[in-house]
């Protein structure tokens, strides 16, 4: 199991931000997280990886217990992409493409440390594997940004991690990038042993290697489980509490609000 969360709470200045939530994730699954703005997909994100503590009920990520283990040594396993991160190499902007990748082996941001021969090639063969191998000496300002953001994929897998998060990678992207950057994620999917997390307020980014969803409605859990279960029409209307038709082709989901057939 690699996460196994308990009936958790998260209050914050007196305000339950995260209501009740149980959630695992076996090794070999790829889980879709998927929630309006404000759902508590993020915080739900932050609480994965240590940087909020739960108010109450229990936590285990890859079978140890929040409070009994180092969640520095915990962090070190899970690689997270989110569009924001962008913001935080406004100072790096002239590193190139190699450079932001093998950043990710030193878990840093710019590349402060000496990469050795073994370390270049893992990060150029990353490179290519995402399709990003023309990159390698382009500057990260001159980057389009779907090309940041595979970049910055590479860049968390440089570090081999056991659980990967995707925090809605689409956000500011044009269809073509946004659908080259989904050609990505499902061939990094089908290549690696990573379980990937993918969160989305939108249904067609929902890819069909996510074995499961998690449909999160202000703070709660509203359900989870194989994905085809959850995203049809009427567990969609449920969740958006309005009716909603769900069509699905090519394994790709798409939805489209009922026409109202009342005068």
């Amino acid at each position: 199991m690699l996460i196994d969360i308990e009936n958790v709470h998260l209050i914050k200045n007196r305000k339950r931000i995260i209501n009740d939530i149980s959630w695992q994730v076996e090794e070999g699954q790829h889980w879709a997280i998927l929630g309006m703005n404000g759902a508590g997909k993020t915080t739900l994100l932050n609480l994965v990886c240590g940087y909020h503590f739960p108010s109450k009920g229990t936590m285990k990520v890859f079978g140890k217990q929040f409070g009994r283990y180092p969640l520095h040594d915990l962090r070190k396993q899970i690689g997270w992409v989110s569009f924001s991160f962008s913001e935080k190499m406004a100072h790096h902007l002239q590193n190139s493409g190699l450079q932001v990748i093998l950043s990710g082996k030193f878990a840093s941001i710019g590349l402060y440390e000496q990469p050795d021969d073994k370390d270049i090639d893992k990060a150029k063969e990353i490179m290519d594997q995402l399709g990003i191998a023309r990159l390698k000496n382009q500057p990260y300002a001159d980057m389009s940004q779907g090309e940041k953001q595979r970049v910055l994929i590479g860049r968390a897998l440089m570090a081999e991690p056991r659980l990967l998060i995707l925090d809605e990678p689409c956000s500011g992207l044009d269809f073509l990038s946004k659908e080259q950057l989904l050609k990505t994620v499902e061939q990094m999917a089908d290549r690696r042993k990573t379980t990937i997390i993918y969160v989305t307020h939108q249904i067609d980014e929902i890819l069909p290697i996510f074995t499961h969803t998690l449909l999160l409605r202000e703070g709660g859990n509203f359900s989870q489980g194989p994905t085809e279960e959850q995203l049809t029409s009427e567990n969609l209307s449920h969740f958006c509490k309005t009716p909603i038709n769900v069509h699905q082709k090519n394994r790709r989901f798409s939805l489209e609000l009922k026409q109202d057939v009342t005068v």
